[in-house]
């Protein structure tokens, strides 16, 4: 929605009566925390992270935190809810590692309506009888007990044999001056398993940059492994398909993706 409010903004408008807002649902890049603040006078803006599941908010940080934990982090747990980080055995990992995100306390759902089977995947107790929704999402933890959400489990690209976090490389993108917004993913590939794929939406006020140059531009930082095989523009004016609640839509893009490479590689047979 921030994006969107950026890309309307006008010369000349006042903004000065704002002060602050809440940032959910996707990662806030280090480009928008700027825009928020430059151009929307948001220098209170807090970083919220949730699900519906826990009604929604589980963690959150304060107006007055520094802005790297703002940028980097989703603030702390907040009362009356517990939070852990599990292994793929279900063990604690130490502070500093990642793992699969749980949350515990009050917030929680009952479960999904007539759905026990759905509800038992997720929300299972441990050996002290606490309750943990298992949220999917990859976290870890700093000394000081914020949260840095990784990615989804499930979105983590595996390019021979690495694990290359989409989060990472969606957060370079977004600082190349060409990208409004940008969305990783896997494609499925015969030799690595899976090559990293991404879609981009551009700022209407700048050129497009080739995808030669962008890959470069991420491969400055990330490495040459990391810079996407496949870009794909949305069309200007487009947006990225998102769920109800403003999440993009990884799977689609997917899709997607996989359709128009094929239909490129027959095109090239012709």
């Amino acid at each position: 929605m921030f994006s969107a409010e950026l890309e309307l903004i006008e010369p000349g408008m006042d903004l000065s009566t704002l002060r602050t807002g809440i940032a959910a649902g996707a990662p806030v890049s280090r480009k928008l925390m700027v825009d928020l603040r430059e151009v929307l006078n948001l220098d209170e803006v807090t970083i919220t992270y949730g699900m519906t599941e826990t009604s929604p908010a589980s963690f959150m940080t304060f107006t007055d935190d520094p802005i790297e934990k703002r940028l980097s982090t989703v603030g702390k747990i907040l009362p009356h809810m517990q939070a852990k980080i599990i292994d793929a055995n279900g063990e604690i990992v130490p502070t500093g590692s990642r793992g699969e995100l749980c949350v515990a306390g009050f917030a929680l759902q009952k479960g999904y309506w007539q759905n026990p089977e759905k509800t038992a995947e997720v929300m299972q107790r441990d050996a002290a009888g606490v309750l943990w929704m298992h949220t999917g999402d990859e976290a870890m933890f700093d000394d000081e007990g914020y949260c840095r959400i990784t990615g989804r489990i499930k979105d983590i690209i595996i390019r021979g044999g690495e694990n290359i976090h989409p989060l990472e490389i969606e957060e370079r993108l977004a600082q190349h001056p060409s990208v409004l917004q940008a969305s990783v993913f896997g494609i499925e590939d015969s030799r690595y398993g899976e090559t990293v794929g991404a879609f981009i939406q551009q700022h209407k006020t700048t050129e497009r940059p080739s995808t030669e140059k962008l890959r470069e531009f991420v491969r400055q930082t990330l490495g040459w492994h990391k810079a996407p095989l496949h870009v794909f523009w949305l069309r200007p004016g487009e947006d990225f398909p998102k769920t109800g609640s403003g999440k993009i839509k990884k799977h689609v893009l997917k899709e997607m993706g996989t359709e128009m490479i094929k239909r490129n590689r027959q095109l090239a047979k012709l």
